[in-house]
């Protein structure tokens, strides 16, 4: 077959291959293995219960013990048309938002100089910026980190509703940038956390820290906002009228009940690159331990570094309702809390990702088949063109090829290579459905979207998909199908209660909920770092006392402080064991500092080597201690 230069699919397509330390499968878990497992090549999928834990949300309404700041006021004028014109509309990943440098808030200076800090009546102090962008859709605030208080509240919402917040700690914007950092990304990006997109052309950033601590611990900057210039939402009239549909011929998937699993796998994927907004489609997968490990796949040109990934938001359930009634579903729900980047390749242009947030209940692990596959067999393609409501597409797998990157286009031939020719016989593919999978007849993934020309006016032109199997031999057997079976880690959650002045971590959801529910005093700070629940090879447990005086935990790992603090300190209550660490570092943990907060005769626990050191270098009340023992980074 000769040679198809293909324009529509070409994206950022470097070569990257990251399977950053920490990660499920790695030589971390050895110590807990239990005997090598056959290699399985083949997996169903299941579905997400309703009383799976879905973690607690970024988006709330606000409290009523939290004041509304008046903000001061950032004036973006209107983009100028040039800015959006020469964006390609057919490219893989979809260009929705273009970068645009904010004058007055570019460094921390100026930044601190905007806010405008006023107490409040706990002893808290609140300030708040509200930046505009004349005639955008949505609006992301790129929020550069340089120093945060671990405590500290950060909010974002619109002014038009100022009751619906995404709000977030310091301590989880300091581990967003650090896991950029660590997986060895020295641009701008990775010193960044990309506010969601609320909607409209205004967002507000609200500061809050504690009492007593100082407003030079705050070293932020907002250099730029990506403003989204295509508007992608669904309102109550038909779809018809929406900006950017997607072609004609394509077919609402909810009209296929065949696929009702299947189609719930798939999110739509909005995310930021370069400051660029851009659209694409994943597909959630399950694992041979079928452990709700929340694994994502998706396109290496749509997302290739840590930082993508950690401004990834997602669209669950972005579809009809029934049946081409070109309305949006109520069921659809958002996402917005990022992913960890597993791996990432162009040899195959794959990408795995962990979200970091829980996909919501109902939500389908999509099987997969990682054999070498037939031609003449049917797929199923699942997609979100154009970021459109979830469409369908039906066809063969004709051959393999190989595709190459010359001059700017793609160059895909022969009958072997490391990707899959599909011709379609119904529907197609466009622009934002770069990185969906097709399912072998329709039941099993075996391949994500790379490349085509197909397209409404061009059905015997074919699409491209990266191989299944190349990238689970290379490397995604790691996690979807360990060669060990490993016990599971489990998040530790971080609370700080100003009027105590001390902080809580606790290992139990159960008690997590509770305390969000009835301890309002109690400000919920997010994930600290990730244990284990259960004995294991290689694994202590941490004891955790409560000092029944003060109403404040304390929390170690060695055998001889319990034993002290037991027949020493009748006023600390043994709660018996919280969860199970490491004494030793085996490669795959990190150091969980110890403070002495001498004001509150309290220890402080972090996994933040920036906050660590921010504490030894501007607060004197508390005194470090040192590594305590050693956790995770993730699950």
């Amino acid at each position: 077959m000769t040679g198809i230069s293909i324009r529509r699919w070409a994206g950022a397509l470097t070569a990257v291959a990251a399977m950053l330390a920490g990660c499920g499968g790695g030589s971390g878990d050895a110590a807990l293995a239990t005997p090598s497992i056959p290699l399985v090549t083949k997996l169903d999928g299941r579905t997400q219960p309703a009383d799976a834990d879905q973690g607690v949300p970024s988006l709330k309404s606000r409290s009523t013990a939290v004041a509304v700041p008046t903000p001061t006021t950032v004036r973006l004028g209107v983009l100028a048309a040039e800015k959006t014109q020469s964006l390609s509309a057919v490219s893989g990943r979809q260009q929705i938002g273009v970068a645009r440098d904010v004058a007055g808030t570019k460094s921390a200076t100026q930044m601190q100089q905007q806010l405008q800090w006023k107490a409040t009546a706990s002893g808290s102090q609140l300030a708040a910026i509200s930046f505009s962008s004349e005639g955008a859709f949505g609006l992301r605030l790129g929020v550069l980190i340089e120093q945060i208080a671990g405590s500290a509240q950060v909010r974002v919402y619109r002014q038009a509703d100022v009751g619906t917040v995404v709000q977030v700690s310091g301590q989880e914007l300091l581990q967003h940038i650090a896991r950029n950092v660590a997986a060895g990304d020295t641009t701008l990006d990775s010193k960044t956390w990309w506010s969601p997109d609320l909607g409209g052309d205004e967002a507000t950033l609200e500061i809050e820290l504690p009492a007593g601590t100082p407003v030079s611990t705050v070293a932020i900057s907002v250099p730029r906002v990506s403003h989204v210039f295509e508007d992608l939402s669904i309102r109550d009239e038909v779809v018809s009228s929406k900006i950017n549909e997607s072609s004609t011929c394509h077919l609402d998937a909810t009209c296929y009940e065949s696929y009702v699993n299947q189609r719930n796998a798939v999110a739509r994927m909005s995310f930021i690159s370069g400051g660029g907004g851009y659209l694409c489609t994943g597909t959630l997968l399950n694992n041979t331990q079928s452990s709700g490990t929340p694994y994502f796949l998706t396109a290496n040109h749509c997302i290739s570094t840590q930082s993508e990934a950690s401004s990834l938001q997602t669209d669950w359930f972005y579809r009809t309702p029934t049946c081409n009634s070109r309305t949006l579903s109520s069921n659809t729900a958002r996402r917005v809390g990022g992913a960890q980047l597993l791996y990432a390749s162009s040899s195959n242009d794959m990408t795995l990702l962990r979200l970091n947030d829980t996909p919501p209940a109902g939500a389908y692990f999509a099987g997969w088949d990682a054999s070498t596959q037939t031609f003449g067999q049917s797929v199923v393609g699942l997609h979100h063109p154009l970021g459109d409501l979830l469409k369908v597409s039906f066809g063969v797998l004709s051959s393999y090829a190989t595709c190459t990157v010359q001059s700017g286009d793609i160059l895909c031939n022969g009958n072997s290579g490391n990707y899959y020719r599909v011709n379609w016989s119904q529907g197609t593919t466009q622009g934002g459905s770069s990185g969906s999978a097709i399912f072998k007849n329709g039941t099993q993934v075996i391949g994500t979207l790379y490349a085509g020309s197909a397209s409404c006016t061009n059905t015997t032109s074919p699409d491209f998909y990266g191989r299944f199997d190349v990238g689970f031999n290379a490397a995604l057997k790691n996690w979807l199908a360990p060669a060990v079976s490993t016990g599971a880690r489990t998040a530790v959650y971080r609370f700080y209660n100003a009027t105590t002045g001390a902080h809580f971590f606790t290992a139990s959801a159960e008690e997590r909920n509770s305390i969000i529910n009835t301890l309002p005093l109690f400000a919920y700070e997010g994930v600290a770092f990730y244990v284990y629940g259960s004995a294991g090879s290689g694994l202590s447990p941490v004891y955790r006392f409560f000092n029944t005086q003060g109403g404040t935990h304390f929390y170690t790992i060695s055998a001889t402080e319990r034993d002290s603090v037991q027949a020493s300190l009748p006023a600390y209550s043994f709660e018996g064991t919280g969860w199970y660490a490491q004494t030793a570092n085996d490669g795959s943990a990190t150091p969980i500092y110890r403070f002495y907060r001498q004001s509150s005769k309290t220890h402080f626990y972090t996994v933040s080597s920036a906050e660590r050191d921010s504490l030894i270098a501007g607060n004197a009340d508390y005194r470090y201690e040192g590594p305590a023992y050693y956790v995770w980074n993730g699950l």
